[in-house]
C-alpha cells in the first residue's frame, strides 16, 4: 500500500505462449534511494495459480527505483517436463532463452506500480499496468 512519502508496487506475469497465468515463479524486490545508491534487497515471494505475487514486500520510505528480478528458468524447466510427460513430440518446447528477467523502474512517492510481465519461452514485454 502506497503512503504519501512511499511507494508501492504489484506485478503478474502471463506466459503468453499459452495464454494462461505462470505460477510458481519467484520473485525478488529491490530497491534504492537515488540513482546512484546500492539496491537493498527487501524480499520476494512467488506467482500464485492467478499468476499474481500479492505479498511482495513494502519499500522503505525515500525509494526512487525498484528492481523485480524474476526467476523464469525453473518455471520453463517445469513446464517442458510437464509437457515431456503429456506429448514426448514436445521435448525441445518450453527452453527459456531469457533465465531470469530483470525490470527496473523509477518510482515516486504516493503512486502505486502495477508491472506485469508478458512471457514466452524466446522474449518478454513489460509495461506500466493499472
Amino acid at each position: 500500500m502506497s503512503t504519501s512519502t512511499t511507494a508501492s508496487v504489484s506485478t503478474h506475469i502471463l506466459d503468453t505462449s499459452i495464454g494462461r497465468p505462470a505460477e510458481g515463479v519467484a520473485i525478488e524486490l529491490s530497491a534504492r534511494t537515488g540513482r546512484d545508491a546500492v539496491w537493498q534487497a527487501l524480499g520476494g515471494s512467488a506467482t500464485d495459480a492467478d499468476g499474481r505475487c500479492k505479498d511482495l514486500p513494502a519499500l522503505p520510505e525515500g525509494t526512487t527505483h525498484v528492481r523485480l528480478d524474476f526467476a523464469v528458468e525453473p518455471y520453463f524447466e517445469k513446464k517442458q517436463a510437464d509437457a515431456q510427460q503429456d506429448a514426448p513430440a514436445n521435448r525441445d518446447s518450453g527452453a527459456a532463452f531469457f533465465p531470469e528477467v530483470a525490470i527496473t523502474f523509477a518510482v515516486k512517492p504516493g503512486e502505486h506500480y502495477h508491472v506485469p510481465l508478458l512471457l514466452n519461452p524466446f522474449g518478454y514485454s513489460v509495461y506500466r499496468g493499472s
